[in-house]
């Protein structure tokens, strides 16, 4: 496994940088064998600096959370992001603040050999205290999820969180994506991250029986997005005209519940693997 090595010198915690932190992951990843990854990370495009970070944290992740298959990411939240409208007075409620009970936005549904499978996306809100933690925590626990790296309920205080999560066919609901996002993560331009993984369906386990699904996040400002393909062949994603976001089977870029990002979701053909993902337009970009 291999990482981009640069260091945030901004963010310390005492003597040790998060950037020392995050070589010394990476520098465990390269001495140890992990196998095939449940599924791949890719960052294409925007601005340099915030995505080699990620790349980073999802190597780190990796590292950390393999034997979970859990992938942690950042920035998918931010209530002061811009989404080309005049910004709203910020949630004052716990209800509104979706601190307790997340906001849900399903991102996409399909059929593929006889099974159904669906994408949902939850976005909980940052707890201003130990005890909004806490009950947070608690509320959590009673939705079957636990934030990755989370000891104390205190480690919550000030973060939002972000599950996704995939349902094939009558099988349980499985967690592909989660992550803590922190006030001033936002997306702009032609940001992108994306993570792929496959989509097995009709209780085989074959190679050429399987799709790659790709799951990611783009600046609310995104208009289309490129999945390119390893047969050199690529899915054009429109974002969601507006008053169809509903219309989930219809794969599209869609805006989400309490998230500064949007989110889309792509499928490749059968058989085949997934290569890259860019914002292909946008607007003023």
């Amino acid at each position: 496994m291999s990482a981009d090595r640069e260091t945030n010198h901004d963010m310390t915690h005492g003597d040790v940088t998060h950037g020392d932190i995050a070589l010394l992951l990476a520098d465990a990843a390269d001495e140890v064998e992990i196998g095939i990854a449940p599924y791949q990370s890719v960052v294409r495009g925007g601005r340099r600096r915030k995505a080699r970070r990620w790349a980073v944290a999802a190597a780190a992740a990796l590292v950390i959370a393999g034997s979970t298959g859990s992938l942690a990411l950042a920035g998918a939240l931010d209530g002061d992001g811009d989404r080309g409208a005049p910004v709203a007075t910020q949630p004052s409620t716990v209800e509104e603040r979706h601190l307790y009970e997340p906001g849900r936005t399903t991102l996409a549904t399909g059929r593929d050999q006889g099974e159904e499978w669906r994408v949902v996306i939850d976005v909980w809100g940052a707890p201003k205290d130990k005890v909004e933690a806490q009950s947070q925590l608690d509320a959590m626990a009673l939705y079957g999820v636990k934030p990755a790296d989370v000891r104390v309920a205190g480690d919550l205080v000030g973060k939002g969180w972000v599950f996704v999560h995939l349902t094939v066919g009558d099988g349980a609901q499985s967690t592909v994506v989660q992550g803590a996002v922190e006030k001033g993560d936002s997306m702009s331009g032609r940001d992108i991250q994306a993570y792929s993984m496959p989509l097995k369906t009709g209780g085989s386990d074959r190679a050429d029986a399987s799709r790659d699904l790709v799951i990611g996040k783009v600046a609310p400002t995104a208009r289309q997005v490129i999945c390119t393909w390893d047969n050199d062949t690529a899915t054009v994603v429109d974002r969601a005209p507006q008053g169809t976001e509903t219309s989930t089977d219809v794969l599209s870029i869609r805006p989400v519940d309490g998230s500064q990002p949007s989110w889309f979701v792509c499928l490749s053909p059968k058989g085949v693997g997934y290569e890259s993902a860019d914002v292909a337009g946008s607007v003023g970009g």
